[in-house]
């Protein structure tokens, strides 16, 4: 009764369970043989299948190699033509720093420039409206030589020495023209005069000096010029001249 009960009750369960261990180890050694078995032994159509599966896998890698080799190669043509834009700029801007640097650099030496000539020629029109005094101070001692009174004579010496001392300090300097070649650059001819002692073009005369400021003229001196004198015909110099002429 025990055997009876641990049995199935239908048949094809009872034909399940009186299948052999045997032949289940068989079954499964088969299908282990067939899974194992090596590539030369395949099919050649799966070989072939599996050989074409297998090129195309790597062309589609080598197109997607390649892909990103155009795509990586158009990135760094893109990227150097920027590069080479920004160089460009930065350029052209350094060069537009260094002349602006230069241009302001003249421009501080030409304000300075400026400067310096407007302190040193900024007393040009006071000194102007002084030398007429030094001209009084000199036609006066021209005329002391005549005076009795000898210590106002030096007393005005002294006074003109002691101003145009301080013109000096400022760059006031007289220079003298009498005896010396006409220069227009220095000298403004008031008159001309006949001389057989001086050559032609001389200062024969100075009537008032010359003063310059630093290096710039301030006022021209004031001169008279000589000329060479008139030749004067005698009696018969026009005939002498004509036997002198026709004797040659």
């Amino acid at each position: 009764m025990g055997d009876s009960q641990d049995k199935p009750a239908g048949g094809k369960g009872h034909f399940e369970a009186d299948v052999a261990d045997d032949v289940i180890r068989a079954a499964l050694e088969s299908v282990e043989r067939h899974s194992a078995k090596p590539a030369g032994e395949l099919p050649v159509e799966v070989a072939v299948a599996a050989a074409e599966e297998t090129v195309e896998e790597e062309a589609k890698s080598v197109e997607a190699l390649t892909a990103e080799l155009k795509e990586t190669k158009a990135t760094l043509e893109l990227s150097v033509e920027r590069a080479k834009e920004t160089l460009e700029r930065l350029k052209d801007t350094h060069e537009r720093q260094l002349r602006a640097v230069a241009d302001l650099d003249n421009y501080k030496k030409r304000a300075a420039r400026e400067r310096e000539e407007a302190e040193k020629f900024a007393i040009g029109k006071l000194v102007k409206e002084l030398l007429p005094v030094l001209d009084n101070f000199d036609r006066a001692l021209e005329h002391a030589g005549t005076a009795p009174d000898q210590a106002l004579a030096q007393g005005i010496a002294a006074t003109r020495k002691l101003l145009e001392d301080t013109l000096a300090k400022f760059g006031v300097k007289g220079f003298s023209a009498k005896g010396q070649p006409f220069d227009p650059n220095r000298h403004e001819a008031v008159q001309r005069v006949e001389s057989a002692e001086l050559p032609p073009n001389t200062v024969a005369q100075e009537i008032v000096r010359g003063y310059h400021l630093h290096d710039r003229l301030l006022r021209p001196a004031m001169v008279v010029v000589s000329t060479a004198p008139a030749a004067v015909p005698d009696e018969g110099g026009e005939e002498s001249e004509a036997k002198g002429e026709s004797a040659s």
